[in-house]
């Protein structure tokens, strides 16, 4: 009997200490998404599930004129491989792109030299690696807006999208922080982690540990993130993981989102305006609570109206964890976005309704 081969581990060493620092970003990481989005495009795994950016994404380059510069500088400088320059994911990220480019630029060229000759002994030697590694100005900044052209292309056009995202996991998160503590938040990560206290256990191309020793784990929901956290590599920074959202999470719709309480008239006269209040709320991917406290109504009135709403084709019901989490399907968000509208000013209300109890 062959016994096969067992998964390499991640292992993160918490102490009491760790579990009162450790938190969940308050929004996505700008270098992060960045990164690991360059991952999507080296792969074929998560392409059915980003079929609709993939496709988008080459367009946008290739209309851009980035596909050269992104396969030639910026694939190679984050590969999707056991290992990728930890400079190119700074803290600065969290507050956008351009503190992280910033960031990126100012890393001190010993720690540069230094992760790229890691880099190198994977992937081979390269001219612009040279240069930048010995501090090239030319070739730092031909990477720093390589990056910022990249971003705009393929990133920044789905940021409302990647925030609503991430946004939606991190409220799924921070309820299991709040309902049953941080061992709640690490285990409600299963089956991509597994919390053995005191032990994070994360799959991993490598076996390797980190000892928190009082610092704490920052988590990072990512939307590109794919299947498997990453983590940052040196163990003597920040202690730094990012983590894929739920997939039941992650949207694609090119539409923009309805701007908070700006609902069509004609929306409202066809469904009333509860139930239009709902559907916009259901937009960011919300659960029931949580639509009832934006529209001010009792947890049972928005599960009456999301049936009828689901019913109709508009919007989309699943389970996640303890919660229902309701969302806009192609068909609702062009009608909150007012794509099929303006429907005639006599326009009888077509959904059935229920009463609205407001």
């Amino acid at each position: 009997m062959v016994t096969p081969p067992r998964a390499a581990m991640l292992r993160i060493h918490f102490g009491t200490d760790d579990l009162a620092r450790t938190r969940i970003a308050d929004t996505a990481d700008a270098m992060w998404e960045i990164v690991s989005s360059l991952h999507r495009l080296q792969t074929r795994s998560g392409r059915v599930a980003f079929t609709g950016w993939l496709n988008q994404a080459r367009d946008d380059l290739r209309q851009r004129e980035l596909l050269r510069t992104v396969q030639h500088l910026l694939l190679p400088l984050a590969p999707r491989a056991a290992y990728f320059p930890d400079f190119l994911t700074p803290p600065q990220g969290l507050l956008g792109v351009e503190p992280g480019v910033e960031a990126v630029l100012a890393t001190p060229r010993r720690r540069v030299r230094r992760e790229l000759a890691r880099l190198q002994t994977q992937q081979g030697r390269s001219v612009w690696a040279r240069g930048l590694a010995d501090g090239d100005g030319e070739i730092r900044t031909t990477v720093g807006r390589a990056l910022h052209a990249y971003h705009q292309a393929a990133v920044a056009p789905h940021w409302p999208l990647i925030e609503a995202s991430v946004a939606t996991d991190r409220a799924v998160r921070i309820r299991a922080l709040q309902t049953g503590g941080v061992h709640a938040l690490l285990e409600s990560f299963a089956p991509m982690m597994r919390w053995r206290s005191p032990i994070l256990e994360v799959q991993h191309p490598a076996e390797r540990s980190i000892h928190l020793d009082g610092r704490g784990l920052l988590l990072i929901p990512s939307y590109f993130c794919w299947r498997i956290p990453v983590a940052l590599a040196d163990p003597l920074l920040a202690p730094t993981m990012i983590y894929p959202i739920a997939p039941e999470l992650r949207r694609w719709d090119t539409t923009e989102p309805c701007p908070d309480h700006v609902i069509e008239p004609t929306l409202i006269r066809l469904l009333g305006t509860t139930r239009a209040r709902v559907l916009q709320e259901a937009q960011y991917t919300r659960s029931t609570t949580e639509i009832g406290r934006a529209v001010h109504v009792s947890a049972a009135s928005v599960s009456q109206h999301a049936a009828v709403l689901r019913e109709a084709g508009l919007i989309d019901s699943r389970r996640h964890g303890g919660a229902v989490l309701h969302s806009l399907t192609t068909l609702g968000r062009a009608l909150l976005a007012g794509r099929i509208l303006p429907l005639p000013e006599n326009a009888s209300r077509i959904v059935p309704k229920v009463p609205s109890h407001r």
